[in-house]
């Protein structure tokens, strides 16, 4: 059962819900989720990849960016934002994962604009052709092929 609802508002931006609509449990992880991945498919691999490493006991580099400091181990996710002292969260590598491959399946189901164009593969699908690039980026399999896509 999905932990967080992701969905696009009328203007084309990632927007969600927790679920059961009105549990205040995961808000905090939806909005990181939101904050931190966008639309952006390879920061969402990038957190996938995070979330595999923590689960084979692998180190994970701590994250860091704009507005948010996060660190994910094999006990799970914690994170604050530097602009909103009320969205810190804590959260199981489990509660992570599911939410994260959910949040990849949302941004996979978003089309392409019409005429856009991408300088790397843009014979293949945008989620095959955004695998290959972190492969290439990072130099390694994604440890989610063959599991998520």
């Amino acid at each position: 059962m999905a932990l967080v609802y992701f969905f696009l508002n009328e203007n084309g931006r990632p927007r969600f819900r927790t679920v059961p609509e009105g549990d205040e449990k995961y808000r905090a992880l939806g909005a990181w989720m939101i904050g931190e991945m966008g639309t952006h498919l390879g920061v969402c691999l990038d957190a996938l990849a995070n979330v595999d490493d923590a689960a084979a006991g692998r180190p994970v580099e701590p994250w860091s960016s704009e507005s948010f400091d996060t660190t994910i181990s094999a006990s799970g996710i914690r994170f604050r934002n530097f602009y909103a002292v009320q969205e810190c969260g804590a959260y199981t590598l489990d509660e992570l994962r599911s939410v994260v491959e959910d949040y990849w399946r949302f941004l996979c189901a978003i089309p392409e604009p019409p005429g856009a164009y991408r300088e790397y593969w843009p014979e293949l699908p945008r989620p095959e052709a955004e695998v290959l690039l972190w492969e290439r980026v990072w130099k390694r399999r994604h440890p989610y092929r063959g599991r998520l896509f």
